[in-house]
């Protein structure tokens, strides 16, 4: 069964370096050389926005590809006129959601755990009256995810935060608030539970 996996991880490797870009290019995305897709991510941008992936990286979408598997496939959608998400080089998503009605930037070498979220906005109004289908008073605010940065498997990440460098942050973590580099984060609301040891941190 592992030969298997192997076997069919590496077809998939040799097939997504053609079909990556194909399948960014299509959507108006671009994606950096030698990125690898396990299954096909969604992909969408409104008039005016700007999507971006830089060199190597590696887009889960598939549950077999990945050790606790994902509930569903990438998802990256810029949502509104002049929207931008931006990730570097060497970042590994799995079943991630970024959804940017204003700007989410992601470092290089980031390691994000199996359905992990990342948005900028409230998407719905906070004033009972009309929430459902109102667009009035949507709050949304840029997020900043450093370079190296580890987000366990389904945590959230909140409009307005910056997660600092080397920093990590525990499975099913909502962070609300800005996270430090070189910190070890977690909770609902995340907080710093200590500082990484210097031996830990590579930036």
């Amino acid at each position: 069964m592992k030969l298997h996996y192997r076997v069919v991880g590496a077809a998939w490797r040799l097939v997504s370096k053609h079909l990556g870009s194909t399948w960014f290019r299509l959507h108006g995305a671009a994606i950096g050389d030698g990125c690898v897709l396990y299954g096909l991510p969604i992909i969408e941008l409104a008039n005016g926005c700007d999507i971006s992936i830089g060199r190597r990286a590696v887009l889960c979408s598939k549950a077999r590809f990945t050790a606790l598997g994902v509930a569903r496939p990438v998802i990256i959608r810029a949502m509104s006129a002049g929207a931008v998400i931006r990730i570097g080089d060497n970042v590994g998503l799995s079943g991630t959601t970024l959804c940017a009605n204003k700007e989410i930037t992601v470092g290089s070498d980031c390691l994000f755990g199996a359905d992990v979220v990342i948005c900028d906005t409230d998407f719905h109004p906070v004033n009972p009256e009309g929430r459902r289908h109102s667009n009035e008073g949507i709050v949304s605010a840029p997020v900043s995810i450093g370079h190296n940065v580890f987000l366990g498997a389904r945590s959230i990440v909140l409009k307005g935060v910056s997660v600092g460098d080397n920093s990590v942050i525990g499975a099913g973590s909502v962070v609300a608030s800005n996270i430090p580099a070189n910190v070890i984060a977690a909770g609902n609301p995340c907080r710093v539970i200590r500082q990484l040891a210097s031996v830990e941190t590579r930036c």
